[in-house]
């Protein structure tokens, strides 16, 4: 048994990267950007107002000015401001030449139709000036981050139509057991239905990459090594869910062996997620998951999801807290790395979700994160700063 360290490295370390391709930037949200994206223009591109009012010279302000156009936003100004003379202005329209400010409508008084007068006490420019934003050739986005809505609409102002990013590797899921049935199916005694297939494939979509839901290998070895053959050879990555413990029928281990895969580890000692398996095949990478809902979801997020992220060229750092425990709590043993699931108060401090166990599937949707307890480590006092890691 190793740490969830050591496990973290060996998972790390055997990344391999699927490749890039480009695909049209309406496509690209949440996807991994495998280019750096530089400007191509000054933004804004000229000197604009930000206001609707009256672009004229500060030095005229005390003035009865002459209004010599309209300009609208789209319309290029065809006269120059020169001494106490003045442009009814819109916001975004370009700023005439000759004008070093706009004041504001609310600040005017009309006087006729062709002249107007400032009536307020002071003014700023209100001008958005070219470039002050981004200069031709600025970095807008870097490589290897993840798209966001924001970055679409820099994508677009930047005018990168075609963007390339990290292609998303094919992750096989794979149920094992007599016991489990599809959810459509209501269980009979000793059933339980497939909560974990459906629970990793939007994992899977969530972290980025493409699920592919392979069925349920049933307790017969034949049954289980064609099936796991059949998703090594389509897939980057296969994740197998049930039959890596220690009973009669948890022969997930032996069958991928024979099937060419390296284990690397098969027990992490971390609470729960403890009978974690890990090995690597010329083909893909391949992990048996342990079969409680709870412990396959931690994993999937401790382990899986920053491989996967890895392999797009994305470092995946999960959003964390510091925040006061709202309570005292101790667990019964401390000889493993215990993850709890945990909610917040609406006084913003840390409290346990009530949480039976691993296979307690229902307490991860009142959770809105994890805290740790490290090896011999038994209570949190209340009061206490954790570092809660967002779910």
């Amino acid at each position: 048994m190793i740490t969830f360290d050591e496990a973290y490295e060996i998972v790390m370390r055997s990344v391999f990267t699927t490749g890039t391709e480009t695909i049209h930037f309406t496509h690209a949200l949440h996807r991994i950007l495998a280019q750096r994206v530089e400007s191509d223009m000054d933004m804004p591109p000229f000197n604009k107002a930000t206001v609707d009012g009256f672009a004229c010279r500060r030095e005229d302000l005390g003035s009865e000015l002459e209004i010599l156009e309209t300009i609208a936003a789209g319309r290029a100004p065809e006269r120059v401001v020169t001494v106490k003379k003045c442009s009814r202005i819109m916001t975004g329209a370009a700023l005439p030449q000759g004008a070093d400010m706009v004041f504001m409508v609310e600040d005017s008084e009309l006087i006729d139709g062709e002249h107007v007068r400032f009536t307020g006490s002071g003014s700023k420019d209100n001008i958005s000036y070219k470039g002050e934003d981004i200069l031709l050739g600025d970095t807008v986005l870097a490589s290897g981050m993840i798209i966001k809505p924001q970055d679409i609409a820099v994508l677009a102002a930047v005018g990168c139509t075609n963007v390339e990013v990290g292609k998303k590797p094919v992750v096989a899921v794979i149920s094992s057991g007599d016991e489990i049935v599809e959810p459509e199916v209501k269980p009979g005694i000793s059933s339980i239905r497939n909560s974990n297939a459906y629970q990793l494939m939007a994992q899977i979509e969530r972290a980025g990459a493409s699920g592919r839901y392979m069925g349920i290998a049933r307790d017969n070895k034949v049954q289980t090594n064609e099936i796991i053959k059949k998703a090594i050879s389509e897939s980057d990555v296969v994740l197998i869910t049930g039959g890596v413990s220690m009973g009669d029928f948890d022969f997930i281990p032996s069958v991928i062996e024979e099937l060419g895969v390296k284990i690397l580890f098969s027990r992490i000692n971390i609470q729960p997620g403890k009978p974690t398996t890990f090995g690597i095949h010329p083909k893909a990478l391949v992990f048996g998951l342990p079969g409680n809902p709870v412990s396959s979801f931690i994993q999937f997020e401790l382990l899986v999801r920053p491989l996967l992220c890895k392999m797009m060229g994305h470092d995946f750092k999960p959003l964390t807290w510091k925040l006061p425990f709202g309570e005292s709590y101790s667990r019964r043993s401390s000889d493993r790395l215990g993850l709890l699931p945990v909610r917040l108060s609406d006084e913003g401090e840390v409290l346990v979700v009530e949480y039976h166990g691993s296979a307690h599937i229902s307490a991860l949707s009142d959770a809105v994160g994890i805290i740790s307890f490290a090896v011999g480590n038994r209570t949190i006092e209340k009061g206490e700063i954790v570092s809660v890691r967002q779910i």
